[in-house]
């Protein structure tokens, strides 16, 4: 088994994507990161944000860990504000710290996402699964959770971990 972390990407830090991530890091011990601990901005072509958390973050995460195991809300048919921002930093990865981002090659991708549905549409993987590809990851699958069920994460497995 590899080592994984779950990154929650999620405007309320005890909101429903937070407690579902508890339950699964209660049952599973997997290592949880809130992004909102951390002070990172928008991608920025002048790179005037290298300051910020994000370069030591996310080295940190590659560093640890083989699988991350993105966890976020459905904000309007797409991933949270955050999640969204520290995606778009994966830029920066390609164009201003290259060595950093090839040590993604290999590692792997999975998507927890919940809402007040029971279900969501596969096109809203679609952003995590390209982006896997692209940065040379496996994508390992994604699970769903109704907000509203919360016995849904009772008894939990997930294959990707």
């Amino acid at each position: 088994m590899s080592k994984a972390v779950i990154i929650v990407g999620s405007s309320r830090k005890n909101g429903n994507t937070t407690k579902i991530v508890s339950e699964i890091h209660n049952q599973l011990l997997v290592d949880v990161i809130n992004l909102s601990d951390y002070d990172f901005s928008y991608y920025d072509y002048e790179s005037k944000n290298r300051a910020d958390d994000f370069f030591e973050l996310i080295k940190g995460i590659i560093e640890k860990y083989d699988t991350l195991i993105f966890a976020t809300p459905v904000y309007w048919y797409t991933m949270s504000g955050i999640m969204k921002v520290f995606f778009d930093r994966f830029s920066d990865l390609i164009r201003i710290e290259k060595e950093t981002g090839r040590k993604l090659r290999g590692k792997n991708m999975a998507v927890i996402s919940n809402s007040h549905d029971s279900s969501i549409e596969d096109d809203f993987y679609l952003p995590f699964q390209k982006s896997a590809a692209y940065l040379g990851m496996n994508y390992l699958g994604h699970k769903h959770f109704n907000a509203d069920r919360p016995e849904e994460i009772q008894n939990l497995e997930l294959a990707f971990i």
